[in-house]
């Protein structure tokens, strides 16, 4: 079983943790749960997260 990889925040020097965060597109909202900086905020987002979960977001809302 592979470790699981600390991510760390480039500002700040902490280690990220998970949290909800609000995304926006076209007037509309979800949330997900990814890496957060707990003193800045700054988010990081997976290649996977992006070309997967949000791609399929901004398909559903253009297609409407």
């Amino acid at each position: 079983m592979a470790e699981k990889q600390l991510l760390i925040c480039d500002k700040c020097q902490v280690a990220l943790e998970i949290s909800g965060v609000h995304f926006s597109y076209l007037n509309h909202s979800f949330q997900a749960q990814v890496p957060r900086c707990p003193n800045c905020g700054q988010v990081y987002l997976t290649e996977d997260f992006v070309t997967g979960r949000m791609r399929q977001v901004e398909w559903e809302l253009e297609d409407k």
